[in-house]
């Protein structure tokens, strides 16, 4: 098993006992995605993630605070959805989208 399989296994799980429930890897190793727009990245021993445009790194290696985190991001982001979701979910899903994933 590779280092970013394994970092993104725990990270996965972490997130998933915070109560991130709907979060997926990808599959290619090193992506977790999180919710349209939210992804998680482990590369070079660090976990970098992406809302919409903007990218942030956290500055540890431990799955755990990444996890608490990306977290709290998540539960932020779905309080006051952003005004970048509705552009990119369109693109993602196409014109039918609901209001929510």
């Amino acid at each position: 098993m590779s280092e970013a399989r394994a970092a993104t296994e725990k990270l996965h799980a972490e997130l998933h006992g915070l109560g991130v429930t709907t979060a997926y890897e990808v599959g290619d190793d090193e992506t977790v995605s999180v919710w349209i727009g939210l992804v998680v990245r482990y590369r070079d021993g660090f976990y970098r993630w992406q809302e919409g445009p903007v990218k942030r790194r956290h500055l540890g290696t431990d799955p755990v605070g990444c996890a608490m985190r990306v977290a709290r991001r998540y539960q932020e982001l779905q309080a006051d959805i952003p005004l970048w979701w509705d552009d990119l979910a369109r693109e993602l899903r196409g014109a039918p989208v609901q209001d929510y994933p």
